[in-house]
C-alpha cells in the first residue's frame, strides 16, 4: 500500500511540473505577427498567377475560402498561397479542400488571410486519444504512467530543453541534464519507485554517458558540423548567430538514441527483478548471467530497430545518392550519410553497453536485499 501511495504521488508530482512548464516561457520569444486562426473551406481558387516549371509551382495562389469556424464564422475572404517552390514546404490547395488561415480583422471582417496548410489538426487530436486509449487498454496503469512520461518527454523538450539552447546554454551539458532528468521521470514512473526503477535508471545512464563521449569524439574525428541537420541554417538566419550546431548536433545524437537506451534497460531490470522473484535463492553469478542472455537477444533487434529507424527516415536522401550512381566510397563519405552512421553506430554502441551494465546492477541490488517470493494462496 506505502509503494501504491509514493507511485501515485511521484505521479501526480509529475503531472504537476508538466502543467507548470506548458506555461512556462524562458526564452521571452515575441509571437510572431499573426491574427486569428481557423479551418476554412475552399471555395474556389485562381492559379492564373502560379508560374510552373516543370514539377516546380512558384508565385502565389489565389484562394476564395468560407470560415468554418472562429469568431468569424461562415464569412469568406481571399486568402493569399505563397509558393516558394520547395516542394517540403508548398502546399497546392484545390477546391473542397479544408485548411488553416490566418487573418485579421477590420471592422469586423477577415481580412489579409494566408494560408497556413492543409488542416490536420483534428486528426492529430484523434491521433493522440487513439494513441491514449490504446496505451491504456494494453498496459493498465503502468500504460497510463506511460502516458504521463510521454507528456513530460515532451513538454520537457518543447518548453526547456529548446528555450535553453535558444538563448545560449551549451547544448552538451544541457543535453545531458535534460536526458537525466527525462531517464529518471521515465524510469521510476513506468519502473516505480523501486529497485528495478533505479536499476533502470543507473543503467541508462551509463550507457547515455558513453554514447555522449563517443559522440563528441567521432564527431570531431569525422570534421562534422550542425549544419547537416534540416532547418539548421535557417536557424542562424533567423538571428541565433551564436549558437554552437556541432555541440547540437553531438546532443542530439545521445538524446535520440535514449528511448531504445532505456527500453533495454527496463527489459532487463525487469527480466532480473522477475528472475529473483521466482528464484530468491539464484546465486549472484547465475542471477548475472541469465540476465545477459536475455540482454544478448533484446541487444540484436534493438540495434537493427535504430539502423531501421534512422535509415527509414532519410529514404529519399539515400534514393537520390542512388539515382546519381555515386560510388559507395562517395556515398558514405557525404556529410548527410557520415551523420547517418555516426548515429546509428554511436546509438547502437550505448544500446549494447546498457545490457551488462543493466545486469551487474541489478544482480548488486538484488543481492544486497534479498527479495521475498510472492505468496501463492492455498486451499484446504
Amino acid at each position: 500500500m506505502n509503494s501504491l501511495r509514493r507511485e501515485l504521488l511521484f505521479s501526480l508530482i509529475i503531472a504537476l511540473l508538466s502543467l507548470f512548464l506548458f506555461f512556462l516561457d524562458i526564452a521571452h520569444i515575441p509571437p510572431s505577427p499573426g491574427g486569428i486562426r481557423c479551418r476554412a473551406l475552399v471555395t474556389d481558387v485562381d492559379n492564373s498567377k502560379v508560374r510552373t516549371n516543370l514539377i516546380v509551382k512558384t508565385n502565389i495562389q489565389l484562394v476564395h475560402v468560407r470560415l468554418l469556424s472562429g469568431p468569424h464564422k461562415d464569412q469568406e475572404v481571399d486568402v493569399v498561397n505563397m509558393l516558394t517552390g520547395k516542394m517540403e514546404l508548398d502546399e497546392f490547395y484545390e477546391k473542397g479542400s479544408t485548411i488553416l488561415v490566418e487573418y485579421t480583422a477590420s471592422n469586423g471582417k477577415p481580412v489579409n488571410a494566408v494560408a497556413r496548410g492543409a488542416y490536420r489538426l483534428d486528426l492529430q487530436f484523434y491521433l493522440v486519444v487513439l494513441f491514449a486509449v490504446l496505451l491504456f487498454a494494453v498496459a493498465g496503469v503502468t500504460g497510463l504512467k506511460a502516458g504521463l512520461s510521454f507528456v513530460f518527454a515532451a513538454v520537457i523538450l518543447w518548453k526547456l530543453f529548446f528555450p535553453l539552447l535558444l538563448i545560449g546554454y551549451p547544448p552538451i551539458p544541457t543535453g545531458l541534464g535534460i536526458v537525466t532528468l527525462l531517464t529518471g521521470v521515465i524510469c521510476f514512473s513506468v519502473g516505480g519507485l523501486t529497485r528495478r526503477g533505479l536499476a533502470t535508471f543507473a543503467g541508462s545512464m551509463l550507457g547515455l554517458l558513453l554514447t555522449c563521449g563517443l559522440a563528441t569524439l567521432f564527431t570531431h574525428g569525422f570534421r562534422m558540423h550542425g549544419a547537416v541537420r534540416p532547418f539548421a541554417e535557417m536557424l542562424l538566419y533567423s538571428g541565433y548567430y551564436q549558437l554552437n550546431l556541432t555541440d547540437i548536433f553531438i546532443a542530439s545524437v545521445f538524446i535520440a538514441c535514449s528511448g531504445a537506451v532505456m527500453d533495454l534497460s527496463m527489459d532487463i531490470a525487469a527480466t532480473m527483478d522477475e528472475l529473483k522473484v521466482q528464484q530468491p535463492k539464484i546465486g549472484l553469478v547465475e542471477h548475472m548471467r541469465s540476465g545477459l542472455r536475455v540482454g544478448r537477444a533484446v541487444t540484436g533487434t534493438m540495434t537493427t530497430t535504430l539502423l531501421l529507424a534512422y535509415s527509414g527516415s532519410h529514404i529519399t536522401m539515400f534514393m537520390v545518392f542512388l539515382a546519381k550512381g555515386l560510388a559507395p566510397a562517395n556515398l558514405l563519405n557525404t556529410p548527410f550519410v557520415a551523420a547517418e552512421v555516426l548515429n546509428i553506430l554511436v546509438g547502437s554502441f550505448g544500446v549494447i553497453a546498457v545490457a551488462p551494465c543493466t545486469v551487474l546492477i541489478s544482480a548488486l541490488l538484488y543481492r544486497s536485499q534479498p527479495v521475498q517470493p510472492k505468496s501463492v494462496p492455498t486451499t484446504t
